[in-house]
């Protein structure tokens, strides 16, 4: 995940100064992931809260980052150009990240207060897997909205041949 990362940084990196500062975050996102996966793998009864609530927090920030930030940046560039088809595809994509969103809000729950993280530790393990399942089409699709209605945009992108 974390080299998709990079490859999508280098792809569209300094195109938008709002989406490179989302994708810098989707990288701190990543690192934190391994280390929490790292020490989950590691010994589960020594995780501590804190590099749970690391994560969570920067999983929401980034989460929340998309949806009011990025997405209707997206959509309002497309509509910019006028580019209904990829209107479309947004709004299908969009439709398939409201189930990882939904995951994340569900990862919140479990882990956000002293008690519930107590009572789900066990469950951390299966909750990183299946994180890592979410996210990794969750990137995917976030790249597609980005390949979509902002870089089939970019001035190098509309240029005709000469």
């Amino acid at each position: 995940m974390l080299e998709d990362c990079k490859n999508a940084l280098e792809r569209w990196g300094g195109v938008h100064v709002l989406i490179d500062r989302w994708l810098d975050q989707r990288r701190q996102l990543l690192i934190s992931f391994i280390e929490l996966k790292e020490a989950c793998d590691a010994e589960l009864e020594a995780v501590s809260k804190a590099p749970i609530d690391t994560f969570s927090e920067q999983l929401m920030d980034y989460i929340s980052a998309g949806h009011f930030e990025i997405y209707p940046q997206l959509s309002e560039e497309a509509q910019a150009f006028g580019d209904e088809g990829a209107l479309l595809i947004a709004e299908k994509l969009l439709e398939r990240l409201e189930m990882s969103t939904e995951m994340v809000l569900e990862f919140d729950t479990d882990f956000g207060s002293t008690l519930s993280c107590e009572q789900n530790i066990a469950r951390l393990p299966a909750w990183i897997d299946r994180l890592a399942r979410g996210l990794t089409e969750r990137f995917a699709l976030e790249d597609q909205l980005i390949a979509r209605l902002h870089a089939a945009h970019s001035p190098q992108h509309t240029k005709t041949p000469a």
